[in-house]
């Protein structure tokens, strides 16, 4: 076997994870458009499991999809930092939507806080490599990230893996390959990003 990135440090970082109790899956098994950064279907089961009034009308779910899926479209006009603010907002259930009765506003779950590393555990997690997110499906920037951890769905961290036999390149290399070429150059995909990391 020949030592490179994907073969050494990027598969221990996939080791890792699995280890910890994160599932891999392939990115291509994901089931999503390039143009998208989370993946939408992970995402709708989890509000619907985490949301008994959601689970009551499932198209609900579809609702708070349409307003997530605008956060990341925001990052033009707003800002990545804007943009993450108010992913962020999403992440720790502080958003409402009026799906109780009479239209109340009720709190919308992402993410399954009460039950984290337990039996009862309702959150997701996937582990994938060498994601590519292309933010115009006619457009001629693609870019291809070496780790992605998902939860429900939403890509809470990216990692940037370096062989670790080119002396020459470090982990230093791969932070400043997410800092000044990835998030300048697709800040879609950082709109729900809670860490970025690059090891060698």
């Amino acid at each position: 076997m020949a030592f490179s990135e994907s073969s050494t440090v990027e598969q221990m970082v996939l080791d890792a994870c699995v280890a910890n109790g994160w599932r891999y899956v392939p990115a291509a098994e994901l089931g999503r458009q390039l143009h998208e950064p989370m993946v939408e279907a992970m995402l709708r089961q989890a509000l619907i499991r985490l949301n008994p009034e959601i689970a009551e009308q499932p198209d609900r779910a579809d609702e708070v999809l349409y307003r997530l899926r605008a956060i990341p479209l925001s990052v033009s006009t707003d800002g990545l930092v804007r943009a993450n603010e108010t992913f962020a907002a999403w992440l720790r259930n502080e958003k409402t939507m009026p799906f109780g009765p009479r239209n109340e506003h009720t709190p919308v779950r992402l993410i399954d806080y009460d039950h984290i590393g337990t039996a009862k555990d309702g959150n997701e997690y996937i582990v994938t490599n060498q994601w590519t997110f292309k933010p115009s499906p006619t457009g001629q920037v693609e870019k291809r990230f070496d780790v992605v951890l998902f939860v429900n769905g939403l890509p809470l961290a990216i990692g940037e893996a370096k062989t670790p036999v080119r002396p020459a390149v470090t982990w230093v290399d791969g932070a400043a390959q997410v800092h000044d070429d990835y998030e300048q150059s697709v800040p879609q995909m950082f709109a729900a990003n809670v860490f970025s990391f690059a090891t060698e």
